[in-house]
């Protein structure tokens, strides 16, 4: 159960607001969604922003997916690995790597499974989510795997925003739709 109760699924205002929200979401409120509007000005800036991390950023899907994915397990947020390994899977990864993310200092070293693009992004989220710094020779990787500045930037704000939500999800105790 969260900390806090969700707010009805069926809420209808802030109307502007709550009609942002389910559009993004395909016309549906998630549990995370249910918690944020019980202060209609953070789920509008929550919206805005996180939309334009999952849908309009140049970084691949797979590389996006692969990081958020990290960050969920890294942080002890099952909700959030919950929703995005499968949209990991839809941006190409397979199975085995969404099962080898469970462990993201073994994965990040897995040269069979990830290349070296991806082994760089689980390499970042490692760094980033557990102690803040990036070691010169981690971003430097990072650099040279992914060839400009604007993926690292972009890849850096994903595991940026998403320890974010992932700390957000688990103080509240929020857990995966339909396991509560």
């Amino acid at each position: 159960m969260p900390r806090i109760p969700y707010v009805p699924i069926d809420l209808a205002e802030p109307r502007e607001i709550v009609d942002a929200v389910r559009a993004r979401r395909g016309g549906k409120l998630l549990l995370l969604d249910r918690l944020l509007l019980h202060s209609p000005q953070l789920a509008a800036g929550w919206n805005t922003f996180l939309g334009a991390i999952r849908m309009r950023l140049s970084l691949s899907p797979r590389l996006r997916e692969l990081a958020i994915c990290s960050v969920a397990v890294l942080n002890g947020a099952e909700y959030e690995y919950f929703h995005h390994a499968p949209e990991f899977l839809k941006a190409g990864g397979s199975q085995a790597q969404a099962d080898a993310v469970r462990d993201v200092e073994a994965a990040s070293r897995n040269v069979k499974l990830f290349d070296d693009a991806e082994r760089a992004a689980l390499s970042m989220s490692l760094e980033m989510t557990r102690s803040v710094t990036v070691k010169d020779e981690t971003f430097a990787k990072t650099v040279e795997a992914l060839g400009n500045s604007q993926a690292v930037i972009e890849l850096v704000a994903v595991i940026a925003t998403y320890n974010m939500v992932s700390r957000f999800l688990v103080a509240l105790n929020v857990e995966p739709e339909g396991s509560n």
